[in-house]
């Protein structure tokens, strides 16, 4: 996908209810941020969410959270987002640092299509790597 420069990204993310930009204070406590106990599924790399909308809107005794690296990515998502979807959230992270910001309260993850990076060398970048898995 072809990142290309949002100017007012900063914005957009600030005044979205959807986007949660101080996320390691809710770290075991993820469900407060939702106000229910239904079980949290996630999608790491959700770019520009539509699978992740589509499953908030027909589930919505789940609660989804995507995660996403780049700020314009996460600010287009946003752009599109319908409002009034409660169980929907989404935190602009590495994924390297899944385990600083949860802890054990992902009930299902999903990846789907995510960066394949062919080269040998670049190995442990995948998302399917032992580094990932273990975290």
């Amino acid at each position: 996908m072809r990142l290309r420069n949002l100017k007012n990204k900063e914005e957009i993310l600030e005044k979205s209810s959807y986007v949660i930009l101080d996320y390691h204070q809710y770290k075991g406590n993820w469900k407060t941020v939702f106000g229910n106990s239904h079980p949290i599924y996630m999608e790491i790399g959700m770019g520009m969410g539509k699978f992740l909308v589509e499953n908030a809107l027909k589930y919505p005794e789940i609660n989804f959270i995507g995660i996403e690296k780049f700020d314009n990515v996460v600010a287009r998502c946003v752009m599109h987002i319908p409002s009034g979807i409660p169980n929907l959230k989404i935190v602009r992270m590495n994924a390297l640092d899944i385990d600083d910001v949860f802890s054990h309260e992902i009930d299902l993850l999903y990846l789907n299509f995510s960066d394949p990076w062919p080269k040998k060398r670049h190995y442990n970048r995948r998302l399917t790597s032992p580094i990932f898995l273990d975290k």
